[in-house]
């Protein structure tokens, strides 16, 4: 009987907090998936500004805010009329504006509870 090889070990990062349910959901997802995401909590350490440019570069800076979220709304944001890169940069400077929970495998990334999104970016990596 041969014994099949075990699959290539595939690096999962999630940036996110811990209070979040996206996020808790996302670690549960990869999980039982018996792959071991690399956390990172946004509450004690905030996303590098290379990092955060990595997700604006792939998915446009409106795919990471939460305009939905109270932050947005109670910041009066919803009536700016921002460009990409000040978005951007609102995004860095208050990062609790960020929809949760950002996602990256190899070279593919994702913004949001997106469980269609990070089954592709698994299958892409797999290959």
């Amino acid at each position: 009987m041969t014994r099949q090889a075990p699959p290539p070990a595939v690096l999962v990062q999630i940036f996110g907090r811990d209070d979040s349910r996206e996020t808790r959901a996302a670690i549960r997802f990869f999980r039982e998936r018996r792959i071991e995401p690399q956390v990172i909590d946004l509450r004690r350490k905030p996303i590098a500004p290379g990092e955060l440019r990595r997700f604006v570069d792939r998915l446009g800076a409106r795919a990471l805010a939460d305009t939905e979220g109270r932050l947005w709304r109670d910041a009066g944001l919803a009536y700016l009329s921002m460009t990409d890169a000040e978005l951007a940069e609102r995004l860095l400077v208050d990062q609790r504006l960020i929809h949760l929970p950002l996602v990256r495998i190899a070279h593919g990334v994702a913004a949001g509870p997106d469980e269609p999104r990070w089954r592709a970016l698994l299958a892409e990596a797999a290959t």
